[in-house]
């Protein structure tokens, strides 16, 4: 995450952000460890549309699939520049490159007809039916006031996947499906188009990621999150905080509804996923403070199959 907190959420704070998490990240390719970094992008897509609506009056609006592109850029620069300089302090050997990915979904997704993906900031009643009425889709969010909601489409193919492996094998570190990639689907002409208007979508970044992870064959999906471990009746008396999952443990907790929709449910379906496709890998969920210790075994939550 480039924001720690509501009151840390100015570039100079992102870029603090980064910074401090491409000291861990070079720390694992000090240890040998060739890396593709997927990142998200939800604050700074909010961001943008905010501005579309202070802005509206002087220049055009930007369509959703082109804001994806537009942080996808952003943040892969930062990530790109904090990770050469990090490299360059180590003296390490390395170089790393930022690809604008497009992801690719199903047209007839169900998740087309049942919106139900958050994007921007919440707003009142009178705002919410202002956006309605410019052909967006608005919800109530349990008492925190009123959102704009789009499709969240199950990620099928990514676009630029031989690029990709091609960087990787060549020795570049590799930020790709930033933000879950622009969501594209093809025509019937076999042509890419983006999700825009009523077709607005973004992809689940855990998702694209473990869809990335799987395609590649890697040997390990490392989710980087908010807490030193994955838990089980997480902030209940009876909490139980998780070291070691096999694939059919991790898949039993999910199914029982331990893992909430908005916060570790997506990193674990993430993890099934992957570790269903790639039955040699493993995945690893903890903070980006743990992650040399977790790759120790020392913390972490460990999922195999």
């Amino acid at each position: 995450s480039l924001i720690a907190d509501t009151r840390h959420q100015k570039v100079d704070d992102q870029w603090d952000a980064v910074r401090t998490t491409a000291t861990h990240i070079a720390g694992m390719i000090e240890r040998g460890w060739n890396l593709i970094v997927t990142h998200g992008n939800g604050p700074q897509v909010g961001f943008i549309l905010r501005r579309n609506e202070l802005a509206s009056h002087e220049v055009h609006t930007t369509p959703l699939d082109l804001i994806g592109a537009d942080t996808q850029g952003s943040i892969g620069y930062m990530l790109a520049q904090a990770l050469d300089n990090e490299f360059h302090r180590r003296q390490i050997k390395r170089q790393c490159v930022a690809v604008v990915t497009q992801v690719v979904v199903d047209a007839n997704d169900p998740g087309f007809k049942n919106p139900t993906k958050g994007i921007g900031g919440f707003t009142d009643e009178a705002s919410a039916r202002r956006f309605e009425a410019e052909g967006w889709i608005v919800q109530e969010d349990a008492g925190r006031g009123w959102r704009r909601v789009i499709a969240s489409p199950i990620p099928r193919r990514i676009v630029e996947l031989t690029a990709i492996r091609d960087l990787v094998s060549m020795g570049y570190i590799v930020v790709s499906v930033g933000g879950g990639g622009v969501p594209v689907f093809e025509n019937q002409k076999g042509e890419l188009r983006g999700c825009v208007g009523a077709m607005g979508a973004v992809i689940d970044k855990d998702r694209a990621s473990g869809l990335l992870a799987s395609e590649l064959g890697v040997d390990l999906l490392l989710i980087s999150t908010g807490v030193e471990k994955v838990a089980i009746n997480f902030n209940k008396p009876d909490q139980q905080w998780l070291d070691r999952l096999t694939l059919a443990e991790a898949q039993r907790y999910y199914a029982e509804g331990h893992f909430l929709k908005g916060s570790m449910g997506p990193k674990i379906e993430a993890a099934i996923e992957y570790l269903e496709k790639t039955p040699h890998g493993k995945a690893l969920i903890t903070n980006p403070e743990n992650i040399e210790r977790a790759l120790d075994g020392q913390t972490g939550t460990w999922i195999s199959a």
